[in-house]
């Protein structure tokens, strides 16, 4: 009898070990900092900062302190973040697809097969707006001057090579128009690309819904399209999809950790993320951000970056950017 407590006792004392180090309890007592490889104020901080306020108001960390560290595109505090974080079980990096595209087109040292994808988050749907003096009504009417005059049509956005940038040139090609032709003037900001569309400078412009939220509501900005593949509650502009232009494309951002990290840290990561996107929280500040949920865990993540990559390597080939 006395064996068989003894027994049991042990077995209720492993158990209980198991529990308290299990992916969930360990998550708890995360102390992170994630790095957003752009400066303040863009995506990437946005993206960074809101999941640093999710998880510590849900309590799956103990503490998430934010860097900047910005430069071509995402590639440098991409490089900082691969030479810092080997096997840490304490820091994250934020990326997305035009943290794809600057790797290709800079030719940068690394590349996102450098890092351990934990999970893919958000979809920012990229809006397609002409300035409301624009005699463009609709997005057919906007195809039809490309397709008329290609190296007249002026576009507007972020980066060169970025989301921003692979629209333009895919609606360009959609047109009938060589995509390598695209006339795309790349803004640091988008207060600056605003004040182009504003000003009557640029034909049209491209740029993440919530960024031109206000000026669409205001009427100063006529939303043509939409390039998330299915309808969002709350926008009124339409998939291209849905127009019948057969092109998709999601200003998507994910979350990383370093390289080399354990099985162990890796699963606690993983459940930290997943209990923080499951969250009302999180919910609410999606749809106070005008995000989508574009959420997969990290081994749908992983297949899903491969496709990606290759993808934007395509694209950005057919811009002249890649070789």
């Amino acid at each position: 009898m006395t064996f068989f407590r003894s027994r049991l006792a042990a077995g209720w004392l492993v158990a209980a070990g198991a529990a308290l180090s299990s992916p969930a309890s360990m998550a708890q007592d995360l102390e992170l900092t994630i790095t957003a490889p752009a400066g303040a104020g863009g995506g990437w901080d946005a993206a960074a900062r809101s999941l640093q306020q999710v998880m510590m108001e849900t309590g799956n960390a103990r503490s998430v302190q934010v860097i900047n560290v910005p430069g071509a595109g995402g590639t440098v505090g991409l490089a900082q973040f691969v030479q810092g974080a080997e096997g840490s079980p304490n820091q994250l990096l934020v990326g997305g697809i035009t943290l794809v595209g600057a790797i290709l087109t800079n030719k940068a040292p690394y590349d996102l097969t450098a890092v351990t994808p934990l999970a893919r988050l958000t979809g920012d749907p990229l809006v397609i707006v002409v300035p409301k003096a624009s005699p463009y009504q609709t997005m057919a009417d906007l195809m039809e001057g490309i397709k008329g005059d290609v190296e007249h049509t002026i576009w507007a956005g972020g980066s060169a090579g970025g989301a921003d940038h692979m629209l333009s040139a895919l609606v360009t090609q959609a047109a009938g128009q060589d995509p390598a032709k695209v006339n795309y003037v790349a803004y640091s900001g988008g207060g600056e690309a605003l004040a182009a569309m504003l000003g009557g400078q640029v034909t049209a412009g491209v740029s993440g819904y919530g960024e031109w939220q206000g000026q669409i509501e205001s009427g100063d900005l006529r939303a043509l399209a939409i390039s998330y593949p299915e309808p969002i509650e709350g926008i009124a502009a339409q998939p291209l999809k849905a127009q019948g232009i057969d092109i998709e494309l999601v200003n998507w951002r994910g979350i990383f950790a370093g390289p080399g990290i354990s099985d162990a840290d890796k699963a606690a990561l993983e459940a930290a993320i997943a209990k923080t996107v499951e969250s009302p929280e999180w919910q609410d500040l999606l749809k106070a951000r005008g995000w989508s949920n574009y959420y997969a865990p990290s081994d749908e993540f992983a297949a899903f970056l491969a496709a990606e990559t290759e993808r934007v390597r395509a694209i950005l080939t057919s811009i002249g950017l890649v070789e």
